[in-house]
């Protein structure tokens, strides 16, 4: 998968989380999940995109790690939700295989520009 394609596919993450966000219930736990999944939603586009800009193959792995972290913190929060009875949409589970693959995506990345450095 492309860079482009990569930008295009985090940065419907954080709209998608947003949307999300819009729709949550205006609860206690409800406004609670909304903040972190739409920080951390948002955030896996940014940095990815600050990785694409990245000056050195340092400075990359270290935006791609937070990538991983910010992705990762999505799916907690996205199982948050679920498992606090919060209404998910029917296709929750794309989005969710959508936000694996990137981690995917990334920890594959991630390792070959270790092993480039060290090569």
């Amino acid at each position: 998968m492309n860079e482009e394609r990569l930008k295009q596919i985090t940065f419907e993450i954080g709209l998608r989380c947003l949307q999300l966000c819009d729709a949550m219930p205006r609860t206690n736990s409800g406004y609670a999940i909304s903040r972190q999944l739409s920080r951390c939603g948002t955030s896996v586009g940014a940095n990815y995109r600050a990785a694409c800009r990245a000056r050195s193959r340092p400075e990359m792995i270290a935006r791609l790690a937070v990538v991983e972290e910010e992705a990762d913190e999505t799916l907690y929060w996205l199982e948050m939700a679920t498992q606090m009875g919060i209404t998910m949409p029917a296709d929750i589970d794309d989005f969710v295989g959508a936000v694996e693959k990137i981690i995917r995506i990334t920890v594959s990345s991630i390792r070959t520009l270790r092993a480039k450095a060290k090569a």
